[in-house]
Order: C-alpha cells, then sequence, then structure tokens
C-alpha cells in the first residue's frame, strides 16, 4: 500500500473525471509543474494504484438501450468450473463486466443488448448454455447514476 499525501488524492480525483487531461493541464489545476506531475502519475501507476486509463463509451448511442444484471450459479463448483465458465462467459461481446462474487450467486454480470428481446436472444443462445451455467436472476438497469468515489 503507498501513502497519499493531498496532492496525490486531488491528481487522482482530477485523473477520474477527465484521464484526457494533460500532465501540463493538471499541473497548473493542482499547482504544480508538468514533470512534476508527470512524476507523481507515474508513482501512482508504479504502485498500482493507477491501473489504466479506459475509454467510456455510451451503450444507447451504440444502439444498446437494455442494461441487465444477472446473477449467475453455477450448477457445479470447482476449479475447473469455474475456469470453464469464466473462460466463456468473458468470450461473449455483449457481457461487460464478470464479477466473481461470494453470496446467493456465483457470479455478477453486467450484459447490455438492443432491447428485451435481444436480450431474451443473449441469454437463451449464450449465457443459459455455458458450461456450468445453473440459475439465474436478472434485474434490467432503470437508470444509473454516478456514486462518488473513494477519494471524493
Amino acid at each position: 500500500m503507498i501513502a497519499l499525501d493531498d496532492i496525490d488524492r486531488a491528481l487522482l480525483r482530477a485523473l477520474a473525471r477527465d484521464a484526457t487531461q494533460s500532465a501540463g493541464a493538471l499541473g497548473r489545476t493542482l499547482g504544480l509543474s508538468q514533470p512534476a506531475t508527470w512524476r507523481r502519475i507515474r508513482k501512482l501507476e508504479d504502485a498500482g494504484v493507477i491501473k489504466g486509463r479506459t475509454l467510456r463509451l455510451n451503450p444507447e448511442k451504440l444502439g444498446f438501450g437494455v442494461a441487465v444484471f444477472l446473477g449467475v450459479k453455477l450448477a457445479a463448483k470447482g476449479r475447473s468450473s469455474l475456469e470453464d465458465f469464466e473462460r466463456a462467459v468473458t468470450a461473449i461481446p455483449e457481457v461487460q463486466r464478470v464479477e466473481h462474487v461470494l453470496g446467493l450467486f456465483d457470479y455478477r454480470l453486467r450484459v447490455v443488448a438492443r432491447d428485451l428481446s435481444d436480450f431474451e436472444r443473449v441469454l437463451r443462445r449464450r449465457i443459459m448454455t455455458l458450461p456450468g451455467a445453473g440459475a439465474v436472476e436478472a434485474n434490467v438497469l432503470l437508470s444509473e447514476e454516478r456514486l462518488p468515489g473513494p477519494l471524493d
């Protein structure tokens, strides 16, 4: 674990809002030089605090109007069952996120589809045919709000 000071936290908040900002622009906001800002970013990357920078796409603008959270309980448990399921589910393009969880279900998936009939097709033809797939519970996403992160 790395000790973060107030400037590191402010830098992380700024990057979380917009990771496309240059080190110079971030430095001006934080009262640092561009090289000092860049060194801090590299330190945070090297320590694993910053795991990467990603582009967030708007699924609706791409034609995916439905998002569904699925709880999946595996029919059989075991290391090979988990690995087989994970390998197969990550190959499905409509599955945006795969989370191995503890509780009623073994996995929590975020699935996008064009509409409910498209989701039904994905569920029946792709997800329910996965190796080890057992019980499934679906929750359709109605709205989504960004919650403050741990540094907000």
